[in-house]
Protein backbone atom coordinates (compact mmCIF):
# COMPACT_ATOMS: atom_id res chain seq x y z
CA UNK A 1 0.00 0.00 0.00
CA UNK A 2 1.21 3.50 -0.74
CA UNK A 3 0.54 6.58 1.31
CA UNK A 4 2.16 9.41 3.16
CA UNK A 5 1.77 11.14 6.51
CA UNK A 6 0.11 14.55 6.56
CA UNK A 7 -0.88 16.96 9.37
CA UNK A 8 -4.61 17.33 9.92
CA UNK A 9 -4.62 21.01 8.99
CA UNK A 10 -3.46 20.11 5.48
CA UNK A 11 -6.68 18.36 4.55
CA UNK A 12 -9.18 19.19 7.32
CA UNK A 13 -11.21 22.13 8.56
CA UNK A 14 -10.75 22.28 12.34
CA UNK A 15 -12.93 24.42 14.61
CA UNK A 16 -13.80 24.65 18.28
CA UNK A 17 -17.01 22.97 19.40
CA UNK A 18 -19.81 24.55 21.41
CA UNK A 19 -19.55 28.03 19.89
CA UNK A 20 -23.31 28.49 20.24
CA UNK A 21 -23.00 28.41 24.06
CA UNK A 22 -25.58 25.66 24.57
CA UNK A 23 -25.13 23.01 27.26
CA UNK A 24 -26.92 20.17 29.00
CA UNK A 25 -29.35 22.70 30.45
CA UNK A 26 -30.73 23.12 26.92
CA UNK A 27 -31.30 19.43 26.21
CA UNK A 28 -34.68 18.29 24.92
CA UNK A 29 -36.22 14.77 24.98
CA UNK A 30 -35.98 14.48 21.19
CA UNK A 31 -33.93 16.41 18.71
CA UNK A 32 -30.48 16.47 17.16
CA UNK A 33 -27.54 14.61 18.74
CA UNK A 34 -25.23 16.87 20.77
CA UNK A 35 -21.60 15.74 21.12
CA UNK A 36 -19.41 16.81 24.03
CA UNK A 37 -16.18 15.63 25.60
CA UNK A 38 -17.97 12.48 26.80
CA UNK A 39 -19.56 11.58 23.49
CA UNK A 40 -23.21 11.90 22.49
CA UNK A 41 -24.55 13.54 25.67
CA UNK A 42 -28.12 14.39 24.73
CA UNK A 43 -30.32 16.19 22.20
CA UNK A 44 -30.79 19.82 21.19
CA UNK A 45 -33.69 21.36 19.28
CA UNK A 46 -31.48 22.74 16.48
CA UNK A 47 -28.46 21.50 14.58
CA UNK A 48 -25.17 23.07 13.51
CA UNK A 49 -23.87 20.65 10.92
CA UNK A 50 -25.16 18.30 8.27
CA UNK A 51 -21.95 16.52 7.31
CA UNK A 52 -19.71 13.83 8.81
CA UNK A 53 -16.92 14.83 11.21
CA UNK A 54 -14.68 13.58 13.97
CA UNK A 55 -15.33 15.10 17.40
CA UNK A 56 -12.22 15.20 19.56
CA UNK A 57 -12.56 15.30 23.35
CA UNK A 58 -10.09 18.12 24.06
CA UNK A 59 -10.22 18.58 27.85
CA UNK A 60 -10.31 16.18 30.80
CA UNK A 61 -9.07 12.73 31.76
CA UNK A 62 -10.29 11.21 28.48
CA UNK A 63 -8.99 13.90 26.15
CA UNK A 64 -7.93 12.25 22.93
CA UNK A 65 -11.08 10.12 22.77
CA UNK A 66 -12.84 10.68 19.44
CA UNK A 67 -16.44 10.27 18.30
CA UNK A 68 -17.92 9.98 14.83
CA UNK A 69 -20.87 12.21 13.88
CA UNK A 70 -22.91 11.98 10.72
CA UNK A 71 -26.18 13.45 9.51
CA UNK A 72 -27.54 16.48 11.36
CA UNK A 73 -25.86 17.13 14.70
CA UNK A 74 -24.46 19.81 17.00
CA UNK A 75 -21.47 20.25 19.29
CA UNK A 76 -20.81 21.15 22.91
CA UNK A 77 -17.88 22.80 24.68
CA UNK A 78 -14.51 21.16 25.35
CA UNK A 79 -14.32 19.62 21.88
CA UNK A 80 -12.45 20.18 18.64
CA UNK A 81 -14.34 19.41 15.43
CA UNK A 82 -12.45 17.90 12.52
CA UNK A 83 -14.06 18.04 9.06
CA UNK A 84 -12.01 16.23 6.39
CA UNK A 85 -11.84 17.21 2.75
CA UNK A 86 -13.97 14.38 1.33
CA UNK A 87 -11.85 14.25 -1.83
CA UNK A 88 -8.74 13.46 0.20
CA UNK A 89 -9.92 11.64 3.31
CA UNK A 90 -12.70 9.23 4.21
CA UNK A 91 -14.35 10.47 7.47
CA UNK A 92 -14.79 6.99 8.93
CA UNK A 93 -11.19 6.04 8.12
CA UNK A 94 -10.04 9.24 9.79
CA UNK A 95 -12.10 8.51 12.92
CA UNK A 96 -10.74 4.99 13.27
CA UNK A 97 -7.21 6.38 13.10
CA UNK A 98 -7.70 9.36 15.41
CA UNK A 99 -9.63 7.49 18.11
CA UNK A 100 -6.51 6.53 20.04
CA UNK A 101 -5.95 8.52 23.24
CA UNK A 102 -2.31 7.45 23.50
CA UNK A 103 -1.38 9.07 20.18
CA UNK A 104 -2.40 12.60 21.18
CA UNK A 105 -0.04 15.06 22.84
CA UNK A 106 -1.57 16.30 26.08
CA UNK A 107 -0.73 19.45 27.98
CA UNK A 108 -1.51 20.31 31.61
CA UNK A 109 -1.47 18.05 34.66
CA UNK A 110 -4.50 18.21 36.94
CA UNK A 111 -6.82 18.92 34.00
CA UNK A 112 -5.11 17.66 30.83
CA UNK A 113 -6.02 19.25 27.52
CA UNK A 114 -5.03 19.19 23.86
CA UNK A 115 -3.92 22.48 22.35
CA UNK A 116 -5.62 23.57 19.11
CA UNK A 117 -2.15 23.91 17.55
CA UNK A 118 -1.43 20.26 18.41
CA UNK A 119 -4.68 19.21 16.76
CA UNK A 120 -3.72 21.02 13.56
CA UNK A 121 -0.23 19.52 13.46
CA UNK A 122 -1.33 15.99 14.43
CA UNK A 123 0.13 13.58 11.83
CA UNK A 124 -2.16 11.14 10.02
CA UNK A 125 -1.39 8.24 7.70
CA UNK A 126 -3.14 9.13 4.46
CA UNK A 127 -3.11 6.49 1.70
CA UNK A 128 -5.12 6.99 -1.51
CA UNK A 129 -8.85 7.47 -0.95
CA UNK A 130 -9.90 4.03 -2.32
CA UNK A 131 -7.50 2.38 0.13
CA UNK A 132 -8.96 4.42 3.00
CA UNK A 133 -12.46 3.33 2.06
CA UNK A 134 -11.39 -0.31 1.83
CA UNK A 135 -9.78 -0.15 5.27
CA UNK A 136 -12.78 1.64 6.78
CA UNK A 137 -15.07 -1.09 5.41
CA UNK A 138 -12.92 -3.83 6.99
CA UNK A 139 -12.87 -2.03 10.35
CA UNK A 140 -16.63 -1.40 10.13
CA UNK A 141 -17.24 -5.14 9.81
CA UNK A 142 -14.94 -5.94 12.72
CA UNK A 143 -16.55 -3.23 14.85
CA UNK A 144 -20.04 -4.54 14.01
CA UNK A 145 -18.96 -7.98 15.21
CA UNK A 146 -17.78 -6.43 18.50
CA UNK A 147 -21.14 -4.68 18.88
CA UNK A 148 -23.05 -7.95 18.33
CA UNK A 149 -20.97 -9.71 20.97
CA UNK A 150 -21.66 -6.98 23.50
CA UNK A 151 -25.36 -6.93 22.67
CA UNK A 152 -25.51 -10.69 23.28
CA UNK A 153 -23.81 -10.21 26.65
CA UNK A 154 -26.35 -7.53 27.60
CA UNK A 155 -29.16 -9.92 26.65
CA UNK A 156 -27.74 -12.50 29.06
CA UNK A 157 -27.93 -9.94 31.87
CA UNK A 158 -31.59 -9.37 31.00
CA UNK A 159 -32.16 -13.12 30.93
CA UNK A 160 -30.99 -13.54 34.52
CA UNK A 161 -33.37 -10.82 35.67
CA UNK A 162 -36.21 -12.54 33.81
CA UNK A 163 -35.39 -15.88 35.44
CA UNK A 164 -35.48 -14.27 38.89
CA UNK A 165 -38.88 -12.64 38.31
CA UNK A 166 -40.28 -15.80 36.73
CA UNK A 167 -39.26 -17.97 39.66
CA UNK A 168 -40.06 -15.61 42.54
CA UNK A 169 -42.38 -12.92 41.20
CA UNK A 170 -41.80 -9.25 41.92
CA UNK A 171 -40.43 -9.11 45.49
CA UNK A 172 -41.83 -5.58 45.90
CA UNK A 173 -45.40 -6.94 45.83
CA UNK A 174 -44.76 -10.63 46.69
CA UNK A 175 -47.51 -12.02 44.41
CA UNK A 176 -46.52 -15.63 45.29
CA UNK A 177 -47.14 -15.03 48.98
CA UNK A 178 -43.69 -16.10 50.19
CA UNK A 179 -43.13 -16.01 53.96
CA UNK A 180 -42.28 -12.50 55.23
CA UNK A 181 -41.83 -13.10 58.95
CA UNK A 182 -38.05 -12.56 59.17
CA UNK A 183 -35.70 -9.60 59.05
CA UNK A 184 -32.16 -9.69 57.68
CA UNK A 185 -30.72 -9.25 61.17
CA UNK A 186 -32.52 -12.45 62.26
CA UNK A 187 -30.60 -14.65 59.82
CA UNK A 188 -27.26 -12.93 59.23
CA UNK A 189 -24.29 -11.36 60.98
CA UNK A 190 -23.80 -7.83 59.64
CA UNK A 191 -20.65 -5.85 60.29
CA UNK A 192 -19.09 -2.63 59.06
CA UNK A 193 -15.43 -2.73 58.07
CA UNK A 194 -12.14 -1.17 59.07
CA UNK A 195 -11.76 2.62 59.16
CA UNK A 196 -9.06 3.69 56.73
CA UNK A 197 -6.63 6.25 58.17
CA UNK A 198 -7.37 5.43 61.82
CA UNK A 199 -4.60 5.84 64.42
CA UNK A 200 -2.78 2.60 65.19
CA UNK A 201 -0.59 3.97 68.02
CA UNK A 202 2.44 1.83 67.21
CA UNK A 203 0.55 -1.49 67.09
CA UNK A 204 2.03 -4.34 65.10
CA UNK A 205 0.45 -4.41 61.63
CA UNK A 206 0.87 -5.81 58.15
CA UNK A 207 -0.29 -4.75 54.72
CA UNK A 208 -3.54 -6.26 53.43
CA UNK A 209 -5.84 -5.43 50.48
CA UNK A 210 -9.25 -4.02 51.27
CA UNK A 211 -12.52 -3.53 49.40
CA UNK A 212 -13.76 0.05 49.04
CA UNK A 213 -17.13 1.23 47.77
CA UNK A 214 -15.82 1.48 44.21
CA UNK A 215 -15.00 -2.24 44.22
CA UNK A 216 -18.56 -3.30 45.11
CA UNK A 217 -20.68 -3.00 41.99
CA UNK A 218 -24.14 -4.30 41.17
CA UNK A 219 -23.75 -8.09 41.45
CA UNK A 220 -20.07 -8.10 40.57
CA UNK A 221 -16.77 -7.26 42.24
CA UNK A 222 -14.51 -4.85 40.34
CA UNK A 223 -10.86 -5.29 41.27
CA UNK A 224 -9.41 -3.10 38.51
CA UNK A 225 -8.27 -0.74 41.28
CA UNK A 226 -7.36 -2.45 44.54
CA UNK A 227 -5.91 -0.57 47.48
CA UNK A 228 -4.12 -1.80 50.59
CA UNK A 229 -3.99 -0.67 54.20
CA UNK A 230 -2.12 -1.46 57.39
CA UNK A 231 -4.14 -3.59 59.83
CA UNK A 232 -3.50 -5.56 63.00
CA UNK A 233 -3.90 -9.34 63.04
CA UNK A 234 -7.04 -8.91 65.16
CA UNK A 235 -8.55 -6.56 62.59
CA UNK A 236 -7.63 -8.85 59.72
CA UNK A 237 -9.35 -11.78 61.40
CA UNK A 238 -12.40 -9.65 62.28
CA UNK A 239 -12.89 -8.17 58.80
CA UNK A 240 -11.51 -10.93 56.59
CA UNK A 241 -13.90 -11.88 53.80
CA UNK A 242 -15.13 -15.42 53.29
CA UNK A 243 -16.66 -17.02 50.21
CA UNK A 244 -20.37 -16.14 49.76
CA UNK A 245 -20.22 -13.06 52.01
CA UNK A 246 -22.67 -10.47 50.65
CA UNK A 247 -21.07 -7.02 50.41
CA UNK A 248 -23.33 -3.94 50.37
CA UNK A 249 -22.40 -0.30 50.01
CA UNK A 250 -23.33 2.13 52.74
CA UNK A 251 -24.53 4.85 50.38
CA UNK A 252 -24.03 7.10 47.39
CA UNK A 253 -26.51 8.10 44.71
CA UNK A 254 -30.07 7.25 45.83
CA UNK A 255 -30.59 4.88 42.89
CA UNK A 256 -27.49 2.92 43.95
CA UNK A 257 -28.85 1.97 47.39
CA UNK A 258 -28.89 -1.80 47.86
CA UNK A 259 -26.01 -2.23 45.42
CA UNK A 260 -24.02 -5.28 46.34
CA UNK A 261 -22.27 -8.45 45.28
CA UNK A 262 -21.08 -11.78 46.61
CA UNK A 263 -17.45 -12.38 47.47
CA UNK A 264 -16.07 -15.46 45.69
CA UNK A 265 -12.50 -15.51 47.02
CA UNK A 266 -11.27 -13.25 44.25
CA UNK A 267 -8.21 -12.57 46.43
CA UNK A 268 -6.50 -15.00 48.79
CA UNK A 269 -6.89 -12.53 51.65
CA UNK A 270 -8.95 -9.36 51.78
CA UNK A 271 -10.81 -7.19 54.30
CA UNK A 272 -13.39 -4.43 53.77
CA UNK A 273 -13.57 -0.78 54.76
CA UNK A 274 -16.19 0.79 56.99
CA UNK A 275 -18.33 2.11 54.10
CA UNK A 276 -18.96 -1.47 52.98
CA UNK A 277 -21.24 -3.76 55.00
CA UNK A 278 -20.49 -7.47 55.16
CA UNK A 279 -23.53 -9.73 55.45
CA UNK A 280 -22.76 -13.34 56.43
CA UNK A 281 -25.72 -15.72 56.55
CA UNK A 282 -26.06 -17.98 59.56
CA UNK A 283 -29.42 -19.44 58.50
CA UNK A 284 -29.86 -22.34 56.08
CA UNK A 285 -33.23 -21.00 54.90
CA UNK A 286 -31.67 -18.56 52.45
CA UNK A 287 -28.95 -18.92 49.84
CA UNK A 288 -26.45 -16.06 49.45
CA UNK A 289 -27.27 -15.67 45.74
CA UNK A 290 -31.00 -15.30 46.32
CA UNK A 291 -30.31 -12.80 49.11
CA UNK A 292 -28.09 -10.76 46.78
CA UNK A 293 -30.85 -10.56 44.18
CA UNK A 294 -33.54 -9.88 46.78
CA UNK A 295 -31.66 -6.96 48.34
CA UNK A 296 -30.92 -5.54 44.89
CA UNK A 297 -34.53 -5.92 43.70
CA UNK A 298 -37.20 -3.22 43.73
CA UNK A 299 -38.17 -4.45 47.19
CA UNK A 300 -34.71 -3.57 48.44
CA UNK A 301 -34.45 -0.28 46.58
CA UNK A 302 -37.82 0.94 47.84
CA UNK A 303 -37.03 -0.07 51.41
CA UNK A 304 -33.64 1.65 51.43
CA UNK A 305 -34.95 4.81 49.77
CA UNK A 306 -37.69 4.97 52.38
CA UNK A 307 -35.29 4.37 55.26
CA UNK A 308 -32.11 6.14 54.16
CA UNK A 309 -30.76 9.43 55.34
CA UNK A 310 -30.51 11.77 52.34
CA UNK A 311 -28.52 14.98 52.00
CA UNK A 312 -27.68 16.94 48.81
CA UNK A 313 -28.36 14.01 46.51
CA UNK A 314 -26.43 11.49 48.63
CA UNK A 315 -28.24 8.72 50.49
CA UNK A 316 -26.86 6.39 53.16
CA UNK A 317 -28.10 3.52 55.28
CA UNK A 318 -26.94 2.43 58.72
CA UNK A 319 -26.57 -0.89 60.46
CA UNK A 320 -29.97 -0.71 62.15
CA UNK A 321 -31.77 -0.12 58.87
CA UNK A 322 -29.92 -2.94 57.17
CA UNK A 323 -30.72 -5.39 59.96
CA UNK A 324 -34.38 -4.42 59.69
CA UNK A 325 -34.63 -5.26 55.99
CA UNK A 326 -37.80 -7.40 55.53
CA UNK A 327 -37.03 -10.71 53.88
CA UNK A 328 -38.96 -13.02 51.60
CA UNK A 329 -38.31 -16.72 52.16
CA UNK A 330 -39.22 -18.95 49.19
CA UNK A 331 -38.62 -22.71 49.42
CA UNK A 332 -34.93 -23.54 49.61
CA UNK A 333 -35.25 -25.95 46.68
CA UNK A 334 -36.43 -23.09 44.45
CA UNK A 335 -33.56 -20.87 45.59
CA UNK A 336 -31.09 -23.63 44.75
CA UNK A 337 -32.68 -24.15 41.35
CA UNK A 338 -32.27 -20.41 40.72
CA UNK A 339 -28.58 -20.70 41.59
CA UNK A 340 -28.16 -23.52 39.06
CA UNK A 341 -29.80 -21.49 36.31
CA UNK A 342 -27.69 -18.43 37.12
CA UNK A 343 -24.58 -20.61 37.01
CA UNK A 344 -25.56 -21.76 33.51
CA UNK A 345 -26.06 -18.17 32.36
CA UNK A 346 -22.74 -17.16 33.93
CA UNK A 347 -21.01 -19.93 31.96
CA UNK A 348 -22.46 -18.45 28.77
CA UNK A 349 -21.27 -15.00 29.87
CA UNK A 350 -17.75 -16.34 30.34
CA UNK A 351 -17.83 -17.73 26.81
CA UNK A 352 -19.09 -14.42 25.40
CA UNK A 353 -16.47 -12.43 27.36
CA UNK A 354 -13.74 -14.64 25.91
CA UNK A 355 -15.19 -14.05 22.46
CA UNK A 356 -15.29 -10.31 23.03
CA UNK A 357 -11.64 -10.34 24.12
CA UNK A 358 -10.70 -12.21 20.94
CA UNK A 359 -12.66 -9.82 18.70
CA UNK A 360 -11.20 -6.79 20.51
CA UNK A 361 -7.70 -8.18 19.98
CA UNK A 362 -8.48 -8.75 16.30
CA UNK A 363 -9.83 -5.21 15.94
CA UNK A 364 -6.74 -3.72 17.64
CA UNK A 365 -4.48 -5.77 15.36
CA UNK A 366 -6.36 -4.62 12.27
CA UNK A 367 -6.09 -0.99 13.37
CA UNK A 368 -2.38 -1.33 14.07
CA UNK A 369 -1.72 -2.87 10.68
CA UNK A 370 -4.03 -0.50 8.82
CA UNK A 371 -2.33 2.67 9.99
CA UNK A 372 1.14 1.28 9.36
CA UNK A 373 0.23 0.59 5.74
CA UNK A 374 0.22 -3.21 6.22
CA UNK A 375 -3.44 -4.07 5.72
Amino acid sequence: MTGATAPLQEFCRIIQGGRHGLSGNDFVPRGYPAYGAGGMNGFLSSYEFDEPAVILSAIGARCGKCFYADGKWTSLANTQLIFPDRERADPKFLWYQLNNERRWHRSGTGQPFIKPADVKSHPVFLPPLPEQQRIAEILDKADALRAKRRAALAQLDTLTQSIFLDMFGDPATNPRGWRESMLLGDVADIVSGVTIGRKLDGKSTRTVPYLAVVNVQDRHIDLSVTKTTEATEDEIQRYRLERSDLLLTEGGDPDKLGRGSLWNDELAECIHQNHVFRVRLRSKELTPLFLNWLVGSQRGKKYFLRSAKQTTGIASINMTQLRSFPLLVPPLSRQRDFAKQVSAVDALKTTHLAGIAEVDALFASLQHRAFRGEL
